[in-house]
Protein backbone atom coordinates (compact mmCIF):
# COMPACT_ATOMS: atom_id res chain seq x y z
CA UNK A 1 0.00 0.00 0.00
CA UNK A 2 1.24 3.46 -1.06
CA UNK A 3 -0.08 6.57 -0.52
CA UNK A 4 0.59 10.11 -1.93
CA UNK A 5 0.28 13.27 0.00
CA UNK A 6 -0.11 16.74 -2.22
CA UNK A 7 -1.20 20.31 -1.97
CA UNK A 8 0.71 21.74 0.68
CA UNK A 9 2.06 25.04 0.18
CA UNK A 10 2.33 28.45 1.54
CA UNK A 11 -0.77 30.23 2.53
CA UNK A 12 -2.19 33.48 4.23
CA UNK A 13 -3.96 33.09 7.27
CA UNK A 14 -7.66 32.95 6.42
CA UNK A 15 -7.02 31.13 3.23
CA UNK A 16 -7.46 28.11 1.56
CA UNK A 17 -5.75 24.79 0.77
CA UNK A 18 -6.85 21.29 -0.80
CA UNK A 19 -4.79 18.68 0.36
CA UNK A 20 -5.34 15.15 -1.24
CA UNK A 21 -4.00 11.66 -0.90
CA UNK A 22 -3.97 9.26 -3.59
CA UNK A 23 -3.47 5.48 -3.63
CA UNK A 24 -3.56 3.60 -6.57
CA UNK A 25 -3.04 0.26 -6.73
CA UNK A 26 -5.69 -1.49 -4.45
CA UNK A 27 -9.26 -1.81 -3.40
CA UNK A 28 -9.59 1.99 -2.20
CA UNK A 29 -13.38 2.04 -0.85
CA UNK A 30 -11.86 -1.07 1.91
CA UNK A 31 -9.86 1.85 3.66
CA UNK A 32 -10.45 3.98 6.07
CA UNK A 33 -8.44 7.03 5.35
CA UNK A 34 -7.18 9.32 7.96
CA UNK A 35 -5.19 12.92 8.00
CA UNK A 36 -2.64 13.52 10.51
CA UNK A 37 -0.05 16.21 11.23
CA UNK A 38 3.18 17.29 13.08
CA UNK A 39 4.19 20.67 13.80
CA UNK A 40 7.80 21.18 14.37
CA UNK A 41 8.44 20.06 18.34
CA UNK A 42 5.21 18.33 18.79
CA UNK A 43 3.52 15.23 18.73
CA UNK A 44 1.44 14.29 15.95
CA UNK A 45 -2.24 14.60 15.87
CA UNK A 46 -5.07 13.28 14.57
CA UNK A 47 -6.74 16.21 11.92
CA UNK A 48 -9.70 13.73 10.21
CA UNK A 49 -10.86 10.59 9.38
CA UNK A 50 -13.10 8.72 6.80
CA UNK A 51 -14.90 5.63 6.27
CA UNK A 52 -14.07 3.54 3.33
CA UNK A 53 -17.90 4.54 1.74
CA UNK A 54 -17.46 8.30 2.79
CA UNK A 55 -20.63 8.05 4.77
CA UNK A 56 -18.67 8.33 8.02
CA UNK A 57 -16.28 11.41 9.14
CA UNK A 58 -14.68 12.26 11.81
CA UNK A 59 -12.75 15.77 12.65
CA UNK A 60 -10.37 16.81 15.54
CA UNK A 61 -12.23 19.65 17.40
CA UNK A 62 -9.74 22.27 16.57
CA UNK A 63 -10.78 21.84 12.49
CA UNK A 64 -14.52 21.21 12.88
CA UNK A 65 -16.69 23.76 10.77
CA UNK A 66 -13.16 24.49 8.61
CA UNK A 67 -11.75 21.10 7.02
CA UNK A 68 -13.69 18.92 5.39
CA UNK A 69 -12.93 15.52 4.60
CA UNK A 70 -14.11 13.48 1.18
CA UNK A 71 -12.82 10.75 -0.71
CA UNK A 72 -13.47 9.84 -4.46
CA UNK A 73 -12.87 6.15 -4.82
CA UNK A 74 -12.87 6.13 -8.08
CA UNK A 75 -9.87 7.50 -8.17
CA UNK A 76 -8.51 6.27 -5.14
CA UNK A 77 -8.40 9.79 -3.50
CA UNK A 78 -9.02 11.47 -0.66
CA UNK A 79 -9.06 15.27 -0.07
CA UNK A 80 -8.77 17.80 2.81
CA UNK A 81 -10.38 20.99 1.87
CA UNK A 82 -9.03 23.29 4.58
CA UNK A 83 -10.19 27.14 4.84
CA UNK A 84 -10.36 29.58 7.45
CA UNK A 85 -6.59 28.47 7.90
CA UNK A 86 -4.31 29.97 11.29
CA UNK A 87 -0.98 29.92 12.11
CA UNK A 88 -1.62 27.19 14.50
CA UNK A 89 -2.68 24.71 11.10
CA UNK A 90 1.17 25.13 10.60
CA UNK A 91 2.93 21.22 9.85
CA UNK A 92 3.64 18.67 8.16
CA UNK A 93 0.12 16.62 6.55
CA UNK A 94 0.66 13.00 6.44
CA UNK A 95 -2.17 10.54 5.25
CA UNK A 96 -2.47 7.17 6.53
CA UNK A 97 -4.59 3.60 6.55
CA UNK A 98 -4.43 0.65 7.39
CA UNK A 99 -6.04 -3.07 6.29
CA UNK A 100 -6.91 -4.06 10.03
CA UNK A 101 -9.20 -1.13 10.67
CA UNK A 102 -12.92 -1.47 10.21
CA UNK A 103 -13.84 0.17 6.84
CA UNK A 104 -17.14 1.54 8.07
CA UNK A 105 -16.73 3.26 10.87
CA UNK A 106 -14.18 6.91 10.62
CA UNK A 107 -12.61 5.70 13.23
CA UNK A 108 -8.39 6.09 12.60
CA UNK A 109 -5.13 6.41 15.02
CA UNK A 110 -1.35 7.28 14.46
CA UNK A 111 -1.17 3.28 15.12
CA UNK A 112 -1.80 2.43 11.52
CA UNK A 113 0.17 1.16 9.35
CA UNK A 114 0.66 2.92 6.18
CA UNK A 115 1.58 6.40 6.02
CA UNK A 116 2.63 8.65 3.20
CA UNK A 117 5.32 11.16 2.71
CA UNK A 118 3.93 14.35 4.60
CA UNK A 119 3.00 17.47 3.05
CA UNK A 120 4.07 20.86 4.25
CA UNK A 121 1.23 23.55 5.01
CA UNK A 122 2.86 26.87 6.00
CA UNK A 123 -0.21 29.51 6.84
CA UNK A 124 1.76 32.76 7.43
CA UNK A 125 1.60 36.76 6.46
Amino acid sequence: VQLQASGGGLVQPGGSLRLSCAAPGFTFDDYVIGWFRQAPGKEREEVSCVSGSGDDTYYADFVKGRFTISRDNAKNTVYLQMNSLKPEDTAVYYCATDPGYYKDYASCDAGMDYWGKGTLVTVSS
